[in-house]
């Protein structure tokens, strides 16, 4: 039998999956260390298990091309000419060295070939402001909004934003605007989820592979309390900012009761953990005598009743820290 030499390196060939769509790389002058990690195929650690589909390839394998080979529940294999092999927990390359040690009984120095044609089970972790967080193990082909879906999908405190984390092991996340983490392991890429769900990018509702992190962090929010139509907290979306008019407006307006005259702003001191209190006439910024004011993340907005307290807004304050009994509402 003659000897066969193999022309194309195995890093290349058995790693066919989904690397090369997902190894793009942003084009920027400073990402030379980017492209340097990412700008070849990657070879898979991916460990396989039940379900998942390899192709099997090789110069004396002819008869198995274009014919996937499934894992069963036992983690087993059918291999040609050695029939049932064990691949449950190793990679493609352990699995194709298994198999040229099994192959050598029968073909000299054999070439196999094992690549990784579909992943049907994969550990994702989906964290934050989502209904269902947590490690989610999905099956096939999933991308980023039906990665959301089955994490019960995002809750109303959900910011307009999106981070993604993915081992540099699956290739870069092919978005513009991914970047290496610290450590240079990881390709990091944050996205506007909004534009993605309302259709606007639809290209960046991008595929989701084994061990990637999904983060959905809470969104800033601004609480109007106290003497208005419909009190609670307002989520603000990525760069956007909101005035004392604005917030009155989602608010709906004041109470025939308001003191519109002694309204407070209760905002955060940087690298305090406690509020300062900030008086607004908001009665002379409706009728225009003195300008708009412009309410930061998670400052509370309170209008007292006419024979309103400082004991109700101290515990307006602790409510809105608590959360309890505070409705949450979108900005449009």
């Amino acid at each position: 039998m003659k000897m066969i030499r193999r022309s194309v390196p195995v890093a290349l060939i058995g790693f066919s999956l989904i690397v090369g769509a997902g190894a793009q790389v942003p084009s920027s002058p400073e990402s030379d260390e980017l492209k340097a990690k990412c700008g070849s195929q990657v070879r898979s650690t991916y460990l396989l298990g039940p379900d998942d589909q390899l192709e099997i390839s090789g110069p004396e394998l002819n008869e198995t091309v274009n014919k996937p080979v499934r894992v069963d529940g036992d983690g087993d294999i059918q291999a040609p000419l050695v029939g049932r092999v064990h691949v449950s927990g190793l990679t493609a390359q352990q699995t194709e060295q298994e198999l040229n040690k099994l192959l050598s009984k029968y073909i000299l120095h054999p070439q196999a070939v094992v690549s990784v044609a579909e992943v049907r089970s994969q550990p994702v972790s989906i964290l934050g402001a989502v209904n269902t967080p947590g490690v989610h193990q999905v099956q096939g082909h999933k991308t980023l909004l039906e990665m959301l879906a089955l994490a019960g999908g995002i809750r109303p405190d959900a910011g307009y934003s999106v981070r993604i984390t993915r081992q540099l092991d699956w290739g870069c996340i092919p978005l513009p605007k991914a970047e290496l983490d610290a450590s240079g392991r990881f390709s990091v890429a944050e996205l506007n989820l909004k534009q993605i769900m309302e259709a606007k990018n639809p290209e960046e509702n991008i595929q989701i592979f084994p061990h990637d992190v999904i983060s959905v962090p809470k969104a800033e929010m601004v609480y109007v309390i106290g003497e208005v139509k419909r009190s609670g907290g307002f989520v603000l979306g990525e760069h956007q900012s909101i005035s004392v008019l604005q917030a009155l407006s989602l608010a709906e307006g004041l109470n025939g009761t308001a003191d519109a005259r002694h309204a407070r702003i209760l905002r955060l001191k940087r690298d305090a953990d406690q509020r300062e209190e900030l008086s607004v006439d908001v009665k002379d910024v409706l009728n225009g005598k003195k300008a708009d004011i412009a309410l930061r993340g998670d400052d509370i907005l309170f209008i007292p009743g006419s024979t309103g307290k400082k004991a109700a807004l101290r515990a307006i304050e602790a409510a809105v820290q608590t959360g309890t009994g505070m409705a949450i509402w979108r900005t449009p």
